[in-house]
């Protein structure tokens, strides 16, 4: 395979200097790949895809009619991440959530920040997410956010921002280890020439944190994992998460709160529940505090974790943190409660619900992308510079009726990497990161790497596998 013909364009690509000439990281896997044949790198794309095929490694996409699991198309041309990028980038996932937690604590309690700044108290009591029934929760440890995914972006002069908190219900991690396995078998050889940290360790990593949410013996702890069931878009990763760490997964019928305990049927009667990692929304939690008619919770499980008789990841509550109009103000966050300045920037962002600022929107819906603040999956959300008039039409309507609920932010020329085109070719793609961040409150640990989406539709900036994304594998060099 050579890259010869590959044009970088006008992005920043991870691969090549301008010029073009491999970065000093990915110098050795570009002359790797410049040996193989055109025809050999085929077979291995194909060979990496049905492994995945035979895997099962599926999701599903809401609205889909045909309700048929797929798979997360995959490219074998790795992203790769130098050590001395990473090093930052890691520090700065820390200081975020070290400053998310300490806010969610506040605002569930003394809502201090809130005291302190009148604006921000509007934007928190008028958040959806917000959950007033959660105001005086003590969680273990007082850690809110365990699991968290937080995207990242790298601009056109290659600056790393984040661009969204996941802290409800982060998805993906199971593409990464699945990926990881499938890119050892395809480049064997390449694996034993690079320093690639390891992301193998994380279902244990993340055991060992939901273990330290009870006050038993590890032995005598007994985690489950609680999902939706089958029709929810990440049920392969419910399923695969608990099976590597040797837990039940259960969805709400299997438990049971039985004088104040919470216990999970088993043919040998009922059995007590400590810790549940749970991948079900705030709402759907429990009926008698949250939505009545939820039929995927367990009717008094809040009053359990109130009186502390049962350990919930993430604590519920926190996804008040997932607003994009929240987003804005981690910065303040992390000045107001750690004094310290931070390290990763966030996307510049304008506030619809500000006056100044949307007027501002309104009149350059064509150069922006405007995003409503509790959607996900790339739903909601305009892309200004690919729209139509009818487009931006419609999204003007929708923002002068609830502008609390849109932000706005330049549209970035995101980062490119290589992908592999019918087997052969190359052409870059624009790509996001999504790392995995795990705390246990006297230890934030950041998987090295993360999940890297891929847009494969050529000038495509939405990443997401529900709207024709795809991933790549991520590899942290060592040294």
């Amino acid at each position: 395979m050579k890259f010869d013909k590959y044009e970088p364009g006008k992005f920043y690509d991870e691969y090549f200097e301008p010029g073009p000439l491999p970065r000093a990281q990915t110098e050795l896997l570009v002359r790797s790949l410049h040996d193989l044949s055109d025809t050999e790198l085929a077979q291995r794309q194909a060979s990496a895809e049905a492994s995945l095929l035979h895997l099962g490694i599926t999701f599903n996409v809401y609205g889909d009619e045909s309700g048929a699991d797929k798979i997360m198309p995959f490219d074998i041309l790795p992203r790769i991440v130098s050590a001395a990028e990473w090093e930052p980038l890691e520090q700065g996932l820390k200081q975020r959530i070290e400053a998310l937690n300490l806010f969610l604590d506040d605002i569930y309690h003394d809502q201090k920040i809130l005291q302190d700044d009148p604006i921000f108290k509007e934007v928190i009591l008028s958040a959806k997410s917000f959950r007033s029934q959660c105001q005086g929760l003590n969680p273990p440890r007082k850690v809110w956010c365990h699991i968290t995914g937080t995207d990242l972006v790298r601009d056109g002069n290659g600056v790393i921002h984040v661009l969204e908190d996941n802290l409800r219900c982060p998805s993906g991690v199971s593409y990464v280890l699945e990926n990881r396995e499938v890119m050892k078998r395809t480049f064997p050889q390449i694996f034993e020439g690079l320093n690639i940290r390891p992301v193998n360790d994380y279902p244990s990593r993340l055991l060992e944190v939901l273990l330290s949410l009870s006050n038993k013996a590890s032995d005598d702890t007994q985690v489950v994992v609680l999902t939706p069931g089958p029709a929810n878009s990440a049920y392969f990763e419910h399923s695969y998460l608990a099976m590597q760490m040797g837990v039940q997964l259960v969805e709400g019928p299997d438990l049971e709160v039985k004088d104040g305990f919470v216990h999970m049927r088993t043919t040998q009667g009922l059995k007590p529940v400590d810790v549940i990692y749970r991948r079900i929304d705030d709402d759907f939690l429990d009926p008698l505090t949250f939505r009545p008619d939820s039929m995927l919770g367990v009717p008094g499980l809040m009053e359990a974790y109130r009186a502390g008789h049962v350990a919930i990841a993430n604590a519920p509550g926190c996804g008040v943190a997932d607003d994009k109009v929240v987003y804005t103000f981690v910065p303040k966050m992390i000045r107001y409660y750690l004094d310290q300045d931070p390290i990763l920037p966030n996307v510049p962002t304008f506030l619809c619900w500000i006056e100044e600022q949307r007027e501002h929107v309104l009149q350059n819906l064509d150069s922006l992308v405007v995003k409503a603040a509790n959607e996900a999956g790339g739903y909601g959300m305009l892309i200004g510079p690919a729209s139509t008039e009818a487009m931006r039409n419609e999204f003007a309507d929708k923002i002068r009726k609830d502008p609390r609920n849109f932000i706005a932010q330049p549209t970035l020329a995101l980062s490119r990497v290589p992908v592999l085109i019918d087997g052969a070719t190359c052409e870059g793609r624009h790509v996001d990161l999504r790392p995995y961040i795990l705390n246990k409150g006297d230890e934030i640990f950041v998987l090295p790497g993360g999940l890297t989406r891929v847009a494969l539709t050529k000038g495509s900036l939405v990443v997401n596998s529900s709207q024709g994304g795809g991933s790549k594998d991520t590899w942290v060099l060592g040294s």
